[in-house]
C-alpha cells in the first residue's frame, strides 16, 4: 500500500480554518487521491422559547433604603410574572447588587451621595406570543430594566439532524465538482468529522421590545426565523 505522500500521486486538498480540526489519518489504497471537504449546513426555524432579563434598579440616601423599596418593588414584578401564568422554574435570579453612588469634584476625594440596589431575574417565556403581555405587567409592577429577548429553539436536535444531512449533501456536491475539473471521479468516502454546530441560539443583535402606538395596544415580540447549522469535515478518495 502506498500513501498519498508519493510523488506519482497528484493531491487535492480543500484546507480547513486554522481553528478546525485536522481530518484523522487514515490509509490511503494505492492510486487514490485525497480530498478533504469542509461544509456547513443550514435550516431555518421558528423560535419557540424568549429568554429576558428583568429587574428593578432603585436608588436611595441609605443602603438600607435602597434595598428595601427595591426589595418591596421586586416582590410586586415577581408576583405579575406568576399572576401571568409563567412557571417557578422559569424564573431564576440572575443578578443582586447594591453599589454606593458618588460624587467627582476636582481635588476632591469622591463623596458618597447614595446607593443603588439592583435586582435582575432571568425569565423563560414558552409562548413568545403570550411574552408582550407579560412584558407589559412587568413594568406596570415596577420592572424598570429589561434585556432581551434571546430567542431560541426548545428541542433542536430534529432540526440539527436535517442540517446534518444537508451537510453531508453538500460536501458531496463539492467533492464530485472538484473531481470532475480534475479529469477524476469520487471513489469513497474514507472519513466523516463534526465540527462545530449551531443549535438556533447564538446571540443576535438586541432587540428591545416595541409598544404599538395605541395606548391600549400590546407590546409584541415576533419570533422570526433562526439558523440551525452543522459543520463538517469529509475525506473523500477519488480515482
Amino acid at each position: 500500500m502506498r500513501y498519498l505522500v508519493a510523488p506519482s500521486l497528484l493531491a487535492i486538498v480543500l484546507a480547513a480554518p486554522a481553528s478546525a480540526q485536522s481530518a484523522p489519518t487514515v490509509p490511503i489504497v494505492a492510486d487514490a487521491t485525497v480530498l478533504d471537504v469542509v461544509a456547513t449546513g443550514e435550516v431555518s426555524r421558528t423560535p419557540n422559547i424568549a429568554t429576558l432579563r428583568a429587574g428593578v434598579v432603585t436608588q436611595a440616601p441609605t443602603a438600607s433604603a435602597a434595598s428595601k423599596e427595591n426589595a418591596t418593588r421586586m416582590s410586586q414584578v415577581i408576583a405579575s410574572l406568576r399572576a401571568a401564568g409563567i412557571a417557578p422554574r422559569d424564573i431564576a435570579t440572575a443578578s443582586v447588587n447594591l453599589a454606593p453612588q458618588y460624587r467627582y469634584a476636582d481635588n476632591q476625594p469622591p463623596a458618597i451621595t447614595g446607593y443603588q440596589a439592583t435586582n435582575t431575574v432571568s425569565i423563560t417565556f414558552r409562548d413568545i406570543a403570550k411574552s408582550g403581555a407579560a412584558l407589559d405587567a412587568l413594568v406596570e409592577a415596577g420592572a424598570n430594566q429589561i434585556d432581551g429577548p434571546q430567542l431560541s429553539i426548545d428541542q433542536p436536535e430534529a432540526a440539527l439532524d436535517a442540517a446534518r444531512v444537508e451537510a453531508v449533501t453538500r460536501a458531496r456536491a463539492r467533492a464530485e465538482l472538484y473531481a470532475k475539473a480534475a479529469g477524476m471521479r469520487v471513489d469513497r468516502i474514507a472519513s466523516i468529522g463534526e465540527q462545530g454546530e449551531n443549535r438556533g441560539d447564538q446571540p443576535r443583535p438586541p432587540m428591545l421590545y416595541a409598544r404599538a402606538a395605541k395606548a391600549d395596544s400590546t407590546t409584541e415580540v415576533l419570533a422570526g426565523e433562526t439558523e440551525v447549522s452543522a459543520t463538517i469535515v469529509v475525506r473523500f478518495l477519488l480515482k
